[in-house]
């Protein structure tokens, strides 16, 4: 059965999730850099089906897109004239890094890897992952 994977984009790093064959549980998939994703990506789809893509959306509190949302959006471009058969949905991604920072500390990491950006960035992949897969039913 086909996974979903889900991204965390960064400029300078990306973090990806992705889900067991049943799409019932997001795993951790690793940290790349942002421009290796493309071809880290290519690479994976080679050796596992991907049925959709699911891209952090970078909101204010206010719902309304923050900075960064244009540099996801370009991503996201990129991403669609890559792989044009697979979908690709957006999640909000608001409180991620905050909520994956207190996920680190309470698997009583010690500080010096909850510091390390790689690790927030993947468990922030998880989240949003989990997020789609809550609410897409």
């Amino acid at each position: 059965m086909p996974r979903i994977l889900a991204i965390d984009y960064g400029t300078k790093r990306v973090g990806l999730a992705v889900t067991d064959p049943l799409q019932l549980i997001a795993n951790t998939l690793g940290t790349v850099r942002t421009h290796e994703a493309i071809a880290y990506l290519k690479t994976y789809l080679q050796k596992e089906e991907v049925v959709c893509f699911v891209v952090g959306k970078p909101l204010k509190m206010d719902g309304t897109d923050s900075q960064s949302a244009q540099y996801v959006e370009k991503f996201i471009s990129l991403l669609a004239k890559t792989f044009p058969i697979i979908p690709i949905k957006r999640v909000d991604e608001r409180f991620t890094s905050r909520i994956a920072q207190r996920a680190l500390l309470e698997m009583g990491l010690k500080k010096k890897d909850r510091q390390k950006k790689e690790n927030v960035d993947q468990v922030s992949a998880v989240l949003i992952l989990q997020t789609y897969l809550e609410n897409k039913f």
